[in-house]
């Protein structure tokens, strides 16, 4: 059986999730894939989760990373989005069934059958799919999307999974419509994007945290119109009912009975982050105001592309700490402790990648 191109990457090895060099091969190209050259990746948190195999799913050696920006080198037969020298990203999937309802739609993300970028197992071959902590990535151009010129590529990285994490639901559920009231709870890598996001689409802007410190950078830097303290039962008071939408992007253990309380009448809440333990959702703040609590998992291609050409127009990139991959493993560690403003991107064509097999 014929190799395909040889890669170069960081991979865990195991639960302690600590990665090393690690050479692999990526798949022989089929008709309609690009090869890619990655520039950057950014670290998402669910990365954390998988390599130190806290959801159990692990398949090691394992190269994390599902936020990518790269050139594109190659393309095989039957490309027609893409040609070499274009500026490329992939999100957190790289294949999906194509024919079931989701798909049809352009709600890719929702396929039962969807491939991860890493740590996934490819339709065709069950080979497990390694991301893009890695040199070279082998994706078809249906999961691929065009990274506009005038966005910076390490501050574009992040867009394809915390950017359309909060995009997407923002537009499905019309939390996007200028003058609305929108609340962001939580200011790490997703929260600090919906203040962007809402901003551009002309929206008020109340960040919800539990950390007073954050004040300064959510009004100040980020140009949020106000910020609330979650633990404050009088700042939850004053502002009760003023939001007519919330969306959550805290993936700690959090009470969300308060949280309600400031939707107005008929307002939407969108959860986005993953705690491990289940939400707490007392049936009278839902009922008594005819309040929705919805899920949202990330965004189709479509959506994707539509994303970032709206970040581009309106100048949105993610706020980032632009690392070597020799440092990678201690960016882990600082985001466990949310020591970060607001993500770690991976200069990874920047980076000496070579090492054990």
């Amino acid at each position: 059986m014929a190799e395909g191109k040889a890669a170069h990457g960081w991979a865990a090895r195991d639960a302690s999730g600590h990665l090393s060099p690690f050479n692999f091969s990526r798949r022989v190209p089929r008709d309609g894939d690009v090869t890619i050259k990655v520039l950057f990746c950014g670290l998402c948190y669910t990365d954390l989760h998988v390599i130190k195999n806290e959801w159990g799913n692990a398949m090691y050696p394992l190269v994390p990373g599902h936020e990518i920006v790269g050139v594109v080198t190659g393309v095989g037969p039957g490309v027609t989005k893409f040609k070499a020298g274009d500026t490329v990203g992939v999100g957190y999937f790289v294949d999906s069934c194509r024919s079931c309802e989701s798909c049809g739609k352009g709600y890719e993300s929702y396929c039962p059958q969807l491939v991860q970028t890493s740590n996934g197992v490819d339709l065709l071959d069950g080979a497990t799919t390694q991301g893009g902590f890695s040199d070279v990535l082998v994706v078809s151009q249906h999961y691929v999307v065009r990274v506009p010129e005038s966005l910076p590529p390490d501050g574009a990285a992040p867009l394809l999974c915390a950017g359309i994490t909060v995009f997407s639901p923002m537009v499905q559920y019309g939390l996007n419509a200028p003058g609305k009231h929108l609340g962001v709870v939580g200011l790490g890598g997703l929260g600090h994007l919906g203040v962007k996001f809402g901003k551009a689409f002309g929206m008020t802007v109340t960040v919800i945290s539990t950390s007073p410190s954050k004040r300064e950078e959510a009004l100040d830097r980020l140009g949020a119109d106000a910020f609330l303290v979650s633990s404050d039962p009088e700042q939850i008071k004053a502002a009760a009912s003023t939001m007519d939408g919330i969306i959550d992007t805290v993936s700690a253990e959090h009470p969300v009975a308060a949280l309600l309380e400031l939707l107005k009448p008929m307002g939407q809440m969108v959860v986005v982050g993953l705690p491990a333990k289940p939400l707490e959702v007392p049936a009278f703040s839902l009922v008594g105001g005819g309040k929705r609590v919805a899920g949202s998992g990330g965004g189709g291609i479509g959506e994707c592309q539509a994303m970032l050409d709206f970040a581009a127009e309106h100048r949105i990139a993610a706020d980032v700490e632009v690392v070597g991959m020799d440092y990678v493993n201690t960016a882990i560690q600082r985001l466990e402790r949310n020591d970060v403003r607001y993500r770690f991107v991976v200069d990874v064509a920047g980076s000496k990648l070579g090492g054990a097999a």
